[in-house]
């Protein structure tokens, strides 16, 4: 196999620098613009709803993509975070309370749309006892009940201020995939998500898998914020020990420039290597590319995922 030719980290392509406060994104980060009619009525069902998407709070760049197809990822429980991560475009505050019908539209949204598969994420409430877990587990079950074909993965926070059985609320309505992501490496924590803790999170999804094997857990990181490769390889072999099954990689594209800045844009080269080198490691299966996002072609991805699993045990 011949050797992938990946810039070397000394000279990487140009990114964020105070010398250069509007870098130019290399072809390969370039998406056209939200266009369509799909596009338009998914839209609307998301207006009539009255349901707040993540697509449009974090400035996804696969939105148009993914609308024209009809998938949305659903954000519950308000557009109000009670973090302040450095990466997130999502507004920091004091969130109000949770709207008890909320579930019920996002099922109703869901059936609109006529989705094979759905991803609900949300905010971080840690105002909440339970920090949202109960809500999660209405929504899984309203879907459930109005949709039972659709399959269901969840975006979680990490519930780190709440009692430990707050998570088994969540594992019983049975998500198919339960995703939570680490976002970064740990040496980053501290600047770029101060408000969690990178074992703690690793520990949550080893959790989930512990209580329900059935379940696919799933968790991601953005690259191009400072990391190098010896620590991605290192949450990989951490992801790993923790039995996630599903890995995504993304590049990461700063929102504002009061956020965190770029460090580089990494080769898509780069991200063929990490992806042959996380299957290496056993991930059952793998997303990296520069714009793999959390959502972006789930439904598909875990279409491939239980697939992979039913070969495995026939």
């Amino acid at each position: 196999m011949r050797d992938l030719k990946i810039p070397s980290e000394r000279h990487p392509e140009k990114a964020h620098r105070p010398d250069n406060t509007q870098p130019k994104k290399p072809d390969w980060i370039r998406v056209k613009a939200p266009v369509g009619r799909k596009y338009q009525e998914t839209h609307k069902i998301m207006r009539e709803n009255k349901l707040v998407t993540v697509c449009e709070e974090a400035g996804c760049p696969n939105a148009g993509e993914c609308w024209n197809a009809g998938h949305a990822t659903m954000m519950i429980m308000g557009e109000i975070c009670t973090r302040g991560c450095t990466f997130c475009n999502i507004a920091t505050g004091k969130p109000q309370d949770l709207d008890v019908f909320e579930p019920g539209r996002v099922a109703d949204a869901v059936q609109k749309l006529d989705l094979n598969h759905v991803v609900v994420t949300s905010v971080d409430r840690d105002d909440l006892k339970d920090g949202g877990a109960d809500h999660f587990a209405q929504t899984i079950r309203a879907i459930r009940h109005r949709s039972p074909k659709t399959t269901i993965e969840i975006l979680t926070p990490d519930f780190l201020n709440c009692a430990p059985d707050v998570l088994e609320v969540v594992v019983e309505a049975k998500p198919d995939v339960f995703n939570h992501n680490l976002e970064t490496v740990p040496g980053l924590y501290p600047e770029v998500r101060p408000g969690a803790r990178y074992f703690h999170s690793l520990r949550l999804l080893q959790r989930v898998k512990e209580m329900d094997p059935t379940i696919f857990t799933k968790s991601g990181i953005m690259v191009g914020l400072g990391e190098d490769r010896q620590a991605v390889h290192q949450v990989m072999d951490d992801m790993r020990a923790a039995d996630i099954d599903f890995l995504t990689i993304g590049q990461y594209l700063q929102p504002t420039p009061k956020h965190h800045a770029v460090d580089r844009f990494v080769h898509p080269d780069e991200f063929k290597a990490y992806e042959k080198a996380a299957y290496g490691k056993g991930f059952h299966m793998v997303s990296a590319t520069p714009l793999t996002r959390s959502s972006y072609h789930a439904g598909d991805d875990f279409a491939r995922l239980r697939e992979a699993r039913l070969a495995k045990l026939g």
